[in-house]
């Protein structure tokens, strides 16, 4: 079976939509596990409550490639097909991108190339000021480059005169939540390689 990883640092609301459609049979990939670099974030109870084994490791004192050093340790024995990163708030270093060649892939809340390098309520926020009518979520490959790897997929919603970057985020994140599953699901299928 595909075997994926799923890297969080936060709440964890994607990595819930892919335990969903897991469990509804939507998404037919092992969640092998589920990998953080913060012990208590929403994304760890959310493993735990499904059953899925979690790993942490600290990232105190380490720099950004002896940290990803010991990540790729831990995760060797995995024989991984993809990572997957949902709110993952660490950039990942070039070994580990160097490991793992278009298989790390994350999600980012806007339509790549715009709004690249900024994060949650900031890029909505970015989306606003800049006068968009239309914004969204894309899933692409990790590059060294930030949000500069190639495209999986795109997916938009419209931007109304009534929206605030808390409204942009939960129409953002619902599209994550339907189509993140079904990116991975497409990669597991051979859609995407």
């Amino acid at each position: 079976m595909y075997k994926i990883a799923v890297f969080a640092s936060a709440n964890g609301t994607d990595f819930q939509a892919m335990i969903d459609e897991r469990d509804a049979g939507r998404l037919t990939v092992d969640i092998a596990c589920l990998f953080t670099n913060v012990a208590d974030c929403g994304a760890v109870l959310k493993a735990q409550k499904a059953n899925i084994l979690v790993h942490f490791v600290d990232p105190k004192g380490k720099s950004r490639e002896a940290y990803d050093r010991e990540v790729m340790t831990v995760l060797e024995p995995y024989r991984l097909d993809l990572i997957v990163l949902v709110g993952y708030m660490r950039i990942i270093s070039a070994p580990m991108i160097n490991r793992y060649p278009h298989q790390i892939i994350n999600v980012h809340p806007s339509l790549l190339p715009k709004f690249a390098g900024g994060m949650n309520l900031d890029v909505h926020q970015a989306v606003l000021d800049a006068g968009e009518k239309e914004t969204g979520m894309t899933i692409h490959f990790v590059e060294e480059a930030v949000d500069a790897g190639p495209i999986v997929l795109q997916k938009s919603v419209s931007v109304g005169h009534e929206d605030t970057k808390d409204t942009l985020k939960t129409k953002v994140q619902a599209l994550e939540k339907e189509w993140y599953p079904k990116a991975i699901q497409m990669f597991a299928d051979g859609e995407i390689k």
